[in-house]
């Protein structure tokens, strides 16, 4: 969807959805390693035997296997949703309605793989260690969208401050799901969103 949206070919398109489906493959099959038998002990040559992938071709998708965990398919989806909504709403409205829309496109079993592996990422310290860095790509990224939709720079502070609040209030709102696993998820993430948006009242 993401490569159609950049004005790609229909024939690229159809590549992008088959690496998608293969890279989605061997997550699904390293999840499942990593459950049955723990993150240190499951090898690369383990998860790509299991997903009847080359060695090579794992690390084509996945440079390590630490990129495995990391991997987000709701991003390039949560991403072309925001593109998507009409320019008249503001960045967080249109977020917020990307939020929802991504949200309605996928199913109960592939959110539940997806929040496993939120889990995971939490207990492995350099996985962790990770997020912290790719966030600054995140920050990037969501910059450069929402100073496509108010006609700012991505480096202007206003846009950049917005940015990083968002990260932080989803943050929060992961964090309390953590603690809350009977919540329903979208709720929480939409209701971090609105406290921000009110102006954070406490």
């Amino acid at each position: 969807m993401t490569a159609l949206l950049d004005g790609s070919s229909p024939a690229q398109g159809l590549r992008e959805r088959k690496k998608a489906k293969t890279r989605a493959a061997i997550q699904r099959h390293a999840l499942r390693l990593f459950r049955k038998q723990g993150y240190e002990a499951t090898t690369v040559e383990q998860i790509a035997e299991a997903a009847e992938v080359s060695p090579s071709t794992f690390f084509r998708y996945f440079p390590t296997k630490e990129d495995v965990v990391l991997y987000d398919p709701f991003d390039p989806m949560l991403i072309a949703a925001f593109q998507a909504q009409p320019p008249e709403l503001t960045p967080m409205q249109a977020f917020r309605e990307a939020l929802h829309a991504t949200f309605a496109a996928i199913s109960r079993e592939d959110f539940d793989e997806q929040w496993e592996r939120g889990m995971l990422i939490f207990s492995i310290p350099d996985v962790r260690m990770r997020v912290l860095n790719d966030s600054l790509v995140t920050a990037q990224i969501l910059a450069e969208l929402v100073a496509k939709r108010t006609g700012l720079r991505p480096d202007d502070l206003a846009v950049g401050t917005f940015v990083g609040a968002v990260i932080g209030a989803l943050a929060g709102g992961y964090v309390t799901q953590m603690h809350n696993p009977n919540t329903d998820f979208l709720a929480v993430m939409d209701e971090s969103l609105r406290l921000l948006e009110a102006g954070l009242p406490l």
